[in-house]
């Protein structure tokens, strides 16, 4: 049985915030160069997390690369380049795998005709 735990916050009021551990030193010892190499890294992990959601999806559906770019009409390059993680499906490309995931015959089926 899980146990579920409610914390009321007031974000005026900092006393109010629920008490954690907080390393200060390694806080204090946190550069501006630390943090573009941790910006990178989380960048780096979301393109990837991307490339491997395009990918699930395609192979889901169960079409060739080549057959999915037809059938979506994206080009294979394009297809490619989302999963090997090279770039990310943005704005109806992400709108379009999100519908290719949840409800694929009825993408597919509007898709062709």
């Amino acid at each position: 049985m899980k146990k579920i735990v409610r914390v009321s916050v007031d974000l005026k009021n900092p006393n109010s915030f629920p008490k954690g551990f907080v390393n200060k030193k390694l806080l204090d010892a946190t550069t501006e160069r630390l943090i573009k190499i941790h910006q990178q890294q989380d960048d780096a992990e979301a393109m990837q997390d991307a490339a491997k959601y395009a990918k699930r999806v395609r192979e889901r559906i169960g079409l060739s690369q080549q057959e999915f770019s037809s059938r979506i009409d994206v080009s294979l390059e394009t297809i490619r380049n989302w999963e090997q993680g090279k770039r990310s499906p943005t704005g109806a490309a992400k709108a379009l795998l999100k519908i290719l995931d949840r409800a694929p015959e009825v993408a597919l089926l509007a898709l062709s005709a």
